[in-house]
């Protein structure tokens, strides 16, 4: 049927094709996705609004999307852009050579995200919501904090200062950011003290880092064993 419509042009490249009033016996979410992406298409999720006809304009809206290790808080955070015809993920890990288990993990996420999504791996992060045109989906603050810690190789001088000059350029890009944006970053505040200065150093200026960026945010929102919280809408 989508063929006839792609055939018919009624459904072009651009059009957001999504699978409503599903039954009880659809295979698993991740088969159901991984299914409709052969069509170009996807689920719908509950709650969603869909519109119809013109496409509605980019509004600015920013959400934080914390959580621990493997919690769920990538896989929501991609939901909540699931909307979006296209989105550019900005992956600030950067790229390990040898390293076979960073990279399974890339090619995990990479494996979930729609064939209409581009990526940019980066740790420039304030000049890409400076530029964005389109939603971003930016994962994560905690690899971003780590590699600025590591360009101004604060793990030998022990002096944060331009640390803290990039995260106050990251805050302001932020706040200025005009299209849809959403972060994923770390938990690290549950009580767990690192056994080392550098360790309670990151500890330290990621939890200010988070608590800054859900307060310049309309959203935040708390992932934990898959299941997300909101902490604040708006």
């Amino acid at each position: 049927m989508v063929d006839g419509l792609r055939w018919a042009g009624a459904v072009t490249e651009n059009t957001d094709v999504v699978a409503v009033h599903l039954g009880h016996h659809n295979p698993p979410i991740d088969d159901l996705r991984n299914r409709l992406q052969q069509l170009n298409a996807r689920p719908g999720r509950d709650g969603e609004v869909i519109h119809v006809g013109e496409e509605p304009p980019v509004v600015p809206h920013r959400t934080l999307v914390l959580g621990g290790v493997r919690s769920g808080k990538s896989r929501h955070a991609e939901e909540l852009l699931a909307s979006y015809p296209s989105v550019t993920y900005v992956a600030t890990g950067g790229t390990r050579e040898g390293d076979a288990e960073w990279a399974e993990r890339v090619a995990l996420h990479r494996e979930r995200r729609p064939d209409s999504w581009s990526t940019i791996e980066t740790s420039d992060v304030s000049k890409v919501l400076r530029d964005a045109d389109e939603p971003l989906l930016v994962d994560c603050l905690g690899t971003w904090l780590t590699a600025r810690l590591d360009l101004h190789d604060v793990w030998n001088t022990g002096d944060p200062a331009a640390v803290h000059a990039d995260i106050e350029d990251l805050l302001d890009a932020w706040r200025q950011a005009r299209v849809p944006v959403v972060a994923v970053s770390n938990e690290v505040g549950s009580g767990v003290v690192p056994a080392s200065a550098s360790g309670r150093l990151f500890r330290d200026l990621l939890g200010r880092l988070n608590a800054r960026v859900a307060e310049a945010s309309e959203s935040a929102i708390l992932v934990v064993a898959g299941i997300p919280i909101s902490l604040k809408s708006n």
